[in-house]
């Protein structure tokens, strides 16, 4: 019984981190003010954790979507428009955008040389690139660049996430983000007979 309740605790803790990282940034971040917003102790921090970094790491895991149920079942470039489409809503928005917040933080410190959040952004990276550019090639066999288009979307995405974050001005980033998926993507059946008819 123990053991259960030890991974319930943990979920919380990680949670509540989450939650510390949005509200407080990961600027200067230890595990001092952070046992203390959690009501907790540092003590206890490592011995769930063994370290700040270990810590931070596990509380990214539990926000990393699952890219390949994002893209598993797509295969046709209008569907995959929606998709993209819902997840920049989820994203800038919705109940992910907490979230958000923290991996765009997380993503800036990745470039730090020596941190501890390179192999996590990389990785996650490099996971939304592959299942978008298989998606692409599923709708599209002979598509020739279809990781350049995937890249494309994930960086022009992440950048217009920041933007609206830093300037506030909704109304602009949200029709950039849509002109951003709607002209990056190739085009489909329909818009090929809009374009000729």
């Amino acid at each position: 019984m123990a053991r259960t309740q030890d991974l319930v605790r943990r979920s919380e803790l990680l949670a509540g981190v989450v939650d510390y990282i949005a509200d407080r940034g990961l600027a200067g971040l230890s595990l001092r003010p952070v046992a203390d917003y959690l009501d907790t102790s540092s003590r206890m921090l490592i011995h769930y954790f063994g370290t700040k970094e270990a810590m931070l790491v596990a509380a990214l895991e539990t926000q990393r979507p699952v890219v390949s149920a994002m893209f598993a079942d797509i295969d046709d470039v209008d569907l995959l428009r929606e998709r993209l489409w819902e997840a920049w809503e989820a994203n800038s928005e919705g109940s992910s955008s907490r979230s958000t917040r923290v991996v765009l933080q997380v993503l800036a410190e990745a470039g730090i040389q020596g941190g501890p959040f390179l192999e996590y952004a990389q990785s996650a990276t490099a996971d939304i690139v592959r299942e978008l550019a298989g998606s692409l090639r599923a709708i599209d066999p002979s598509h020739t660049d279809p990781e350049s288009v995937a890249t494309i979307l994930v960086s022009g995405v992440r950048g217009l996430l920041v933007d609206r974050l830093v300037t506030g001005d909704h109304d602009r980033v949200d029709r950039s983000a849509r002109m951003l998926i709607e002209r990056t993507l190739p085009s489909g059946p329909d818009d090929e007979a809009r374009e000729t008819g």
